[in-house]
């Protein structure tokens, strides 16, 4: 902005938001969260940068590239991190909790309905075209990641081992990630140019404009965000036990083989190496679940991403399903749904929490982790796994959305049964591509119009 003599005026900034005003904003930004981990950031964006300038553009691009260093949801991890620098942590729990609170609330009304009337013929024939959509879904999430990630040949034979190594060697997921992890930072020492992380913002965008959190720097009024000598030991200390004292209490009062303790102790692994997004974590996930613990069935798990697809908030609420899923199933002297709402509320505790855990603890640390080379690289191959990883996810979706039956070959290998074609799932599932490559279908158009679809085609 210009003044008559040419001289130029300082862009005005708003006043820093009071608590309230911010507890308003995070909580329309829980409601509008559609569209995967890229839709919540746009709007975060919006909101928060353009709309209310309450934090610069180089400073949420420097908070969302430290997120993207983290496992979890990223999304929500920067919720967190800008409500933190706003509101100290009180800032950031009203934050983060909103963020998955209406997605979470919303995954419970859907997955009681799901156990109580799937059988439904009207239910099913819905559900039987939003699995064809799902595979589309995760197909599209592999084409894009992969544009991202495979930036040459060593970038791609990772992909490759990760995928040969999770769907013939059935080895698991966090091994994947630590070896691509090891790889990257060898690599980094000896061919640095190949295993360069993966930049979620660029270095040329047009000129910062400073935000309120900005001014509240310069004026030295965020005291919070400096790390001091027990910092990190406080955290640890507080975040910890609130984690996994929940954990260890289910599996003292109701034993160590009770489908609590499996969910607690299983999905508290995976908040620590789901690395990659949600799809990644999910192909493990989906073998853990239906082959090693048998919580539910392979269609469920299918079912479960597609409830997710149509819920705000991070897509990793389908793990939410699982556990009303596998407690539903394992209720034993309690009511099924009452049983179902309780391995929801475990699994929704012990993989979020830890996002809180992650941003508390590392954020005043986060110049040091961003300039760090062989951290970087080490991402840079953690991705390209991730690309592997998902590659088998679309498969296994595949082998069990379009073929009633698979049949194993050794060494784990599954190959579909070619008599159990069903062409309903087929035609729906190339339909679903088509809309989405094509015709660029957004992802909720897509999943309602194959719902729709699918229960024309069983009407047949």
């Amino acid at each position: 902005m210009f003044a008559k003599d040419g001289a130029a005026r300082p862009v005005e900034v708003p006043a820093a938001p009071s608590f309230r005003e911010a507890t308003r904003l995070w909580t329309k930004i829980g409601l509008l969260s559609f569209g995967g981990p890229a839709g919540q950031i746009a709007l975060m964006y919006k909101e928060l940068v353009e709309e209310r300038r309450w934090i610069g553009e180089e400073r949420f691009l420097h908070a969302l590239n430290y997120c993207m260093l983290l496992p979890g949801p990223e999304a929500q991890q920067l919720a967190i991190y800008i409500g933190w620098l706003l509101h100290r942590t009180a800032g950031g729990l009203v934050a983060g909790t909103l963020f998955v609170l209406p997605g979470a609330l919303v995954m419970l009304g859907l997955s009681s309905f799901y156990m109580l009337y799937n059988d439904v013929p009207v239910v099913e024939a819905l559900f039987f075209g939003v699995k064809a959509a799902v595979l589309a879904v995760v197909v599209e999430a592999v084409i894009r990641i992969g544009k991202r990630a495979l930036k040459n040949r060593a970038m791609i034979v990772i992909a490759v081992a990760a995928f040969l190594a999770i769907y013939a060697g059935k080895l698991p997921f966090p091994l994947i990630v630590l070896a691509a992890a090891f790889i990257g930072w060898i690599g980094n020492r000896f061919a640095p140019g190949l295993f360069s992380g993966s930049a979620h913002g660029n270095g040329s965008a047009a000129a910062d404009i400073s935000g309120v959190v900005d001014l509240m720097f310069e004026r030295g009024e965020l005291g919070h965000t400096m790390p001091t000598r027990w910092h990190a030991v406080r955290t640890t200390a507080i975040w910890l036990p609130v984690w996994l004292g929940p954990v260890a209490l289910i599996a003292a009062l109701a034993g160590p083989t009770s489908v609590w303790a499996q969910l607690g102790g299983f999905f508290s692994l995976m908040a620590v190496v789901t690395f990659g997004g949600a799809y990644a974590v999910l192909a493990y996930v989906a073998q853990a679940a239906v082959t090693s613990f048998g919580w539910l069935s392979a269609g469920q798990m299918v079912d479960g991403l597609g409830l997710a697809e149509t819920t705000p908030g991070p897509l990793i609420l389908v793990l939410q399903f699982v556990g009303f899923a596998a407690a539903y199933r394992h209720a034993g002297a309690i009511s099924p749904l009452l049983a179902g709402s309780l391995g929801s509320a475990l699994t929704l505790w012990v993989t979020f929490v830890p996002c809180f855990f992650w941003i508390f603890l590392g954020a005043p640390y986060i110049e040091q982790l961003r300039q760090n080379k062989a951290l970087a690289a080490a991402l840079g191959a953690i991705t390209a796994a991730v690309v592997g990883v998902i590659m088998n996810l679309a498969l296994w979706f595949a082998l069990h959305v379009v073929f009633g039956k698979v049949a194993s070959v050794g060494w784990g290998v599954e190959v579909p049964v070619l008599s159990s074609l069903d062409w309903r799932a087929a035609l729906l599932s190339a339909a679903a591509m088509v809309a989405m490559f094509r015709l660029k279908a957004g992802m909720l158009p897509t999943l309602a119009g194959s719902a729709l679809a699918g229960l024309a085609l069983l009407a047949l």
